[in-house]
């Protein structure tokens, strides 16, 4: 966002197109080869010394074309010669070899952990960190390498998350070649923890105790409204939840929990009104938002967005001091010079890109339509609440679709819902995190003034991400990206006529009269007379099986992670669960647990005789005492019945004694609560992950396995008995699996077997939500989830 009054209109150009050519030059650089940035850099070089010389007598073009030259020059010599440093650096020849190297580097920036979903006994959250660091000294296969490029290293987290940029630490594993067009000359998988790590500057050490002071304050707020509030004011994504995380990406939000000038204006913003309140001179006030300025860049970290906004703010402190305005443009010009030309590498990533575009559009754009609204009446407030918004999003709609192939709906509603806390929030947070070491108590009640804030955040997000329509395909890639931007170039000049206006306002309401009754008020999701649906959430297993009673219904097992199990039994309307059954206690069966709960009424979690693994079975001890429900267990013969749902229970027949100490995978799953379900459409058998010894013991024990529709076990892996499948001679078989899963899921000659039988057989990564209704028909949702978290 900008750091300046969007209703200043007059901008200085000189600059843009030197930014433009310097970096375009380094794009072209990195993605073409560094002689590309040689010729594009001559190039502007030479078209500058033209304009020079034929615009004599005109002094603004003779200083616009000087900065060209300027940056044409750099752009050919500086730039060009680090990516062709980068792109010959003798580590890249042997990443591609795939050996062994000892580094010992300098940490640029602070460890991002990778987050992955729960699988098996496995638990769901960061298991690795990525780190960016800088050569000093390389070893490959015990030889020494010149090299002086940048890493990055794929850690463990235990032993690499604290560590702080600044920080010289000696790291061993393996090369990898680098993804992307950037400066990485390799990637180098840890195996071990950092060696002999050397101190890092104070103030950085001094930066991750208030991080980790507003941590713990955080810890006296829920946990949603925790993990957000340190990503709002510090860009400090570590605590968030998975789910909230995805709903701000689909409601357009994510920006907001990524430092930006935002952030910066807000806190600048704060110090110069209060100095102005103490009737303090400019200068004097441009020095200590200067000084509040440099200290936060250092807490939040050399993010791209961050960076470019604090160069761009610095521009604006200094033309505060010396009384000029209208500065916002060149200041994002200068930012983009200065930056490109220390670091090319920014030219290539999506945070400065995407940083650029919409501060270019709240320069450029938001001020003339915000004052276009003014002029027909509508109060300054409420004009520019609805012209930053919408100036970002489609500044920057053209970059989103070409990343993530779809496009955001709702993100003009949502932020225009979101802003008027955003700023409160921040200030509240930036007090909390600078008073908190040295006040506690005043750190604590700041925070839960930030409270009510952060989950009005979340209600946006969440009803935003939830709206039908919220989020559409668009094709990926530049092509997606460009057809975006071709598509906006026509539609915005082109709205610019009455009658353009009128008859795209004829199209939006006519599609909300015929859409959004389709959707919401006769939607096609869930079926009429659903019996059992089953919910893909990725590589897990989450089953619900409806009672007579709408709104009612039996919940088995609860997915990898929070959200997607709720989600499913959001668009079922299940808000009265009578019973929860986790089959088993593997993690991609009980992570959703907590989001089962979320605005609904459970009466009871049932697990089976099994203990194992220890961490899954406190966790679950844990929520069923939070929730104040009964822990109860289930044993074969026991029966449960509800109005239109009886649940028999046929499995384990066998499981080792709780004394065993740790058990195997293999072993849980061959644990699990197996349970046939006798629903309007039949029966329904419920294997959760049952392998090949539970399957034999259940063919031996157990007279009849014949169901209609069969829960294909444990995500139709392998360690399927042919018998097994034979005896139970389903006419549907369900697999719950996750798309571009990497275990192998579902096996093909499992998949083969079920065609042999005649089954129907459906797959969540294919299919998305699975119902089945009345007559043992099939209706799928079709909109699976992606591949699953790495």
């Amino acid at each position: 966002m900008s750091t300046f009054p969007i209703t200043d209109t007059r901008q200085d150009m000189r600059l843009v197109p030197a930014a433009s050519a310097c970096w375009l030059a380094a794009l072209a650089g990195l993605l073409l080869g560094w002689w590309t940035a040689v010729a594009a850099g001559l190039a502007s070089a030479v078209l500058a010394g033209l304009v020079l010389w034929r615009a004599r007598g005109r002094p603004r073009v003779r200083g616009a074309a000087a900065a060209l030259l300027v940056l044409g020059l750099l752009a050919a010599g500086p730039v060009a010669w680090r990516i062709r440093d980068a792109q010959r650096d003798e580590l890249r020849t042997f990443a591609a070899e795939g050996l062994p190297a000892a580094l010992r580097v300098v940490i640029a920036e602070r460890p991002k952990p990778v987050r992955s979903a729960g699988y098996a006994d496995r638990q769901a959250g960061a298991r690795s960190v990525v780190l960016v660091a800088d050569v000093r000294t390389a070893a490959v296969d015990g030889r020494p390498v010149p090299s002086a490029g940048r890493v990055l290293l794929l850690a463990p987290v235990a032993p690499w998350a604290s560590l702080l940029p600044g920080q010289e630490v000696t790291a061993t594993g393996l090369l990898m070649p680098p993804r992307g067009s950037d400066l990485t000359v390799a990637v180098l998988s840890v195996r071990g923890p950092p060696g002999e790590p050397g101190p890092a500057p104070w103030w950085q050490r001094t930066a991750a105790e208030l991080r980790a002071g507003l941590h713990d304050l955080c810890q006296a707020l829920p946990d949603e409204p925790a993990g957000l509030l340190p990503g709002l004011v510090l860009g400090d994504t570590s605590a968030l939840s998975p789910r909230v995380e995805q709903e701000f990406v689909t409601a357009g939000l994510a920006h907001l929990t990524a430092v930006s000038g935002g952030n910066l204006a807000v806190v600048c913003g704060a110090v110069l009104l209060l100095l102005r309140l103490l009737r303090l001179g400019p200068r004097l006030s441009a020095a200590a938002a200067g000084t509040c300025l440099a200290g936060f860049l250092v807490l939040v970290g050399p993010e791209p967005s961050v960076l470019r906004a604090g160069v761009m703010a610095a521009v604006a402190l200094l033309a505060l001091a010396l009384g000029r305005r209208g500065s916002a443009l060149p200041a994002l010009a200068f930012a983009v010079c200065v930056l490109v030309v220390a670091d090319p590498a920014m030219a290539t990533d999506f945070g400065f890109v995407l940083s650029v575009c919409a501060t270019a559009g709240l320069v450029l754009l938001a001020p003339r339509w915000a004052g276009a609204l003014v002029r027909r009446g509508i109060p300054l407030g409420f004009a520019e609440g609805l012209a930053i918004p919408l100036a970002a999003f489609l500044v920057t709609a053209p970059v989103l679709a070409g990343m993530a192939g779809s496009v955001s709906l709702v993100s003009v509603l949502t932020n225009v819902l979101a802003a008027p806390v955003v700023a409160p929030a921040t200030v509240l947070g930036v007090l909390a995190t600078v008073t908190g070491p040295w006040w506690p108590g005043a750190g604590k009640v700041l925070v839960h003034l930030a409270d009510p804030e952060a989950r009005w955040l979340i209600t946006v997000a969440r009803h935003g991400a939830r709206a039908p329509g919220a989020v559409v395909a668009w094709p990926g890639g530049w092509a997606g990206g460009l057809l975006a931007a071709a598509v906006l170039g026509v539609l915005v000049p082109a709205a610019r006529h009455r009658r353009v206006r009128v008859l795209m306002a004829v199209l939006v309401v006519g599609a909300l009269l015929v859409f959004v009754p389709v959707r919401v008020l006769a939607p096609a999701w869930p079926p009429r007379n659903w019996a059992m649906v089953e919910c893909d959430v990725g590589q897990g297993d989450a089953v619900v099986l409806a009672t007579a009673e709408p709104g009612r219904a039996v919940v088995v097992d609860a997915g990898p992670e929070p959200g997607p199990v709720d989600e499913c039994l959001h668009r079922l309307a299940v808000d009265r669960i009578p019973l929860l059954v986790l089959s088993h206690l593997h993690a991609d069966h009980i992570g959703g647990l907590a989001s089962v709960f979320d605005g609904r009424a459970v009466g009871a979690i049932a697990v089976g005789p099994g203990r194992s693994p220890e961490w899954a079975w406190r966790q679950v001890a844990a929520e069923a005492a939070r929730q104040a429900v009964p822990l109860v267990e289930l044993n074969p013969g026991e029966r449960l019945d509800w109005p239109g749902l009886a649940l028999d229970v046929l499995g384990p027949r066998y499981v080792p004694a709780r004394s065993a100490g740790q058990q195997d995978g293999t072993t849980i799953n061959n644990s699990s609560v197996v349970l046939r379900a006798e629903t309007p459409v039949g029966r329904v058998l419920l294997t959760g992950d049952v392998e090949l010894a539970a399957q034999a013991d259940l063919l031996a024990e157990v007279g009849d396995l014949k169901a209609e529709v069969l829960k294909v076990p444990h995500h139709g892996s392998r360690y399927s008995l042919p018998s097994f499948l034979a005896a139970v001679a389903p006419r549907v078989a369900l697999v719950s699996v996750g798309a571009g899963n990497t275990y192998g899921h579902p096996n093909k000659s499992t998949m083969d077997t079920l065609a042999a039988l005649g089954a129907l057989v459906t797959r969540t990564d294919l299919d998305g939500d699975t119902a089945v209704v009345t007559g043992t028909a099939i209706a799928r949702r079709g909109e699976p989830r992606g591949p699953p978290r790495r």
